[in-house]
């Protein structure tokens, strides 16, 4: 991620100050985080030798609850990168409307150089390091990149261990066997899906005759596909990093994810290879970025023909490239939005670990539901009353909530004389 990515999140917090009602210290308050954490972790590898490596995590706010935010095992994890995740989770859970701040964590570490026994020792290693800072009531971490359900456990059992008590509420993301919530392995894309058909009542939107555009296949983008191609929407594109595959008259989805699960990749014979490049400008209705942050840019926002962006991915357009997409007036479904589904499945996976009561399928599904649509709309009156992008308003709203929290305990004019 580029350096400058913490003073791009920051802008996000300037842009949305402009419309809320928060006081200028909670705006203060919110420009550092409140923790951020720095460790190291020498663990003895299969070989005998010592290596010593490097992880952080971030907690940026917790005035509405807990900090909540992913783990992620990555040779480019970054304490810049790291920060800046956490301040869009704190926004991310205030516009969903969850008792949640922002947190983030991450260990520099290409995971693929690691055997299976070293990634579950550098696990409990990290827990370890930091798991006077973690905890169900101050930090609930989660999977992230080149993290996932099995690690999660490794974690909540060295954090079990630690406390002398088994505590799955600490971190989410984890197997059904072990306190883990049905609905969670579809829960971004779903959430984006529910979002999508809030948009087709506003829209006047038909599925038959709705064309979208995907840029990642991966667990989001597939989910995501999957949903709207049962639903009737005309699926044109999607892509990998290895490329992807194009038919105007739409694509069989299900097809599609088998030569995905049996080869590794999108393909669909030469007569219907694209390139992620070429995706991102086709003349669909509808554009999800699902894979990497920053592939709409400066240089071909421009080119970009769909009327409707639903960032599913985690900051996949620039401020540069947002300015010349509002003032081409397509609408862009900001990221803190979009894929908010995948945190809000992670609440109620928290919530189940703390009842000791869990829910069925169907419940997760309903509940999610009600969630995203509501806050969708929220985001949307809010866009439309005061005449700002999408993503301003959804920022805007979760600032005012942070400002509820925040100025609950006060500000200068309580205190002044």
């Amino acid at each position: 991620m580029p350096s400058d990515l913490y003073a791009q999140a920051l802008t996000r917090l300037d842009d949305a100050a402009e419309h809320s009602k928060a006081h200028p210290e909670t705006v203060q308050r919110l420009r550092q985080p409140k923790q951020l954490l720095e460790v190291s972790i020498p663990l003895r590898m299969d070989d005998g030798s010592l290596r010593i490596f490097t992880g952080y995590r971030s907690r940026h706010d917790d005035a509405r609850g807990p900090a909540k935010g992913g783990i992620r095992f990555h040779q480019s994890v970054t304490k810049n990168e790291v920060k800046s995740l956490a301040f869009w989770m704190t926004f991310k859970c205030a516009v969903a409307g969850l008792p949640f701040g922002g947190g983030k964590g991450g260990v520099i570490v290409n995971p693929k150089e690691l055997s299976l026994a070293e990634i579950e020792r550098l696990s409990r290693a990290y827990v370890r390091a930091v798991g006077r800072n973690i905890g169900p009531d101050t930090d609930v971490p989660a999977p992230d990149v080149y993290t996932n359900a099995q690690i999660m456990a490794w974690m909540m059992d060295e954090f079990s261990v630690m406390v002398g008590k088994r505590t799955p509420a600490v971190i989410t993301g984890k197997p059904v066997a072990l306190g883990g919530s049905l609905g969670r392995d579809d829960a971004t894309g779903r959430g984006a899906y529910y979002q999508l058909k809030e948009l087709e009542s506003i829209r006047d939107l038909e599925p038959a005759k709705t064309t979208i555009a995907i840029q990642g296949f991966g667990n989001a983008g597939q989910h995501f596909a999957s949903l709207a191609h049962a639903d009737g929407y005309k699926v044109v594109a999607v892509s990998d990093s290895r490329g992807g595959v194009h038919d105007p008259e739409g694509l069989d989805i299900p097809t599609i994810l088998e030569i995905k699960q049996s080869k590794g990749r999108v393909d669909g014979g030469k007569e219907t290879e694209i390139t992620n490049e070429m995706l991102l400008e086709l003349d669909v209705d509808v554009l999800v970025p699902a894979a990497l942050e920053g592939v709409i840019t400066e240089d071909n926002a421009k080119d970009i023909k769909a009327k409707i962006v639903i960032e599913l991915a985690n900051g996949p357009t620039t401020p540069a490239a947002d300015a010349i997409l509002e003032k081409a007036r397509t609408m862009v479904v900001p990221d803190i939005l979009a894929n908010s589904g995948g945190v809000t499945v992670s609440y109620f996976e928290w919530t189940q670990n703390r009842e000791g009561w869990y829910w069925k399928l169907e419940t997760v599904h309903e509940r999610l539901a009600e969630i995203m649509k509501r806050e969708f709309r929220a985001v949307y009156d809010k866009h439309e009353s005061r005449s700002i992008s999408m993503r301003t308003a959804a920022y805007a709203l979760a600032l005012d909530r942070l400002a509820d929290a925040h100025e609950a305990t006060g500000t200068k004019s309580d205190f002044a004389r």
